[in-house]
């Protein structure tokens, strides 16, 4: 289950630093993003959740996979009580928030809908909340690549 945990986290590390490729360009610049930087953001977030389907749907699958194998790696008992745990809330969090906030603001991001402030609101958040998910998801990587060196 290691090499599943491992693979399926670097997986989710690796879309995580694409979409942060076009969510730096939210933290620069004035209060409110203009003209192309706030057109590639959205143009990307467009395409990110809508039109590239069935990638969605491949990364929600990955997303399951990863649980599914952290919890048959705690059923089978294999691996330290710590481990698992802090496993859970290194790539459950992640994982939340992508479902309850990041997402949901990805695809308001890339209707362009609302003004421009509020889709520069909306890209920080996507910025915040990216960031966040990718040091969780790379220490749940480096701890299930330690584990399998064990």
């Amino acid at each position: 289950m290691t090499g599943v945990l491992a693979a399926t986290g670097g997986f989710l590390l690796a879309v995580l630093w694409m979409d942060l490729m076009f969510d730096i360009a939210a933290r620069r610049g004035k209060a409110v993003l203009e003209g192309p930087v706030l057109q590639s953001i959205t143009g990307y977030y467009r395409r990110a959740t809508t039109t590239s389907q069935p990638m969605g749907a491949v990364i929600a699958g990955v997303m399951l996979l990863l649980l599914a194998a952290l919890a048959a790696e705690a059923v089978r008992g294999d691996s330290p009580g710590w481990l698992i745990g802090v496993s859970a809330l290194l790539a459950g969090g992640p994982i939340a928030l992508a479902l309850l906030r990041t997402v949901p603001n990805a695809v308001r991001l890339g209707r362009r809908t609302g003004s421009p402030a509020e889709q520069t609101r909306l890209a920080r958040a996507v910025l915040r909340d990216h960031v966040l998910s990718a040091i969780g998801m790379a220490l749940f990587v480096a701890l299930w690549v330690l584990r399998s060196l064990t």
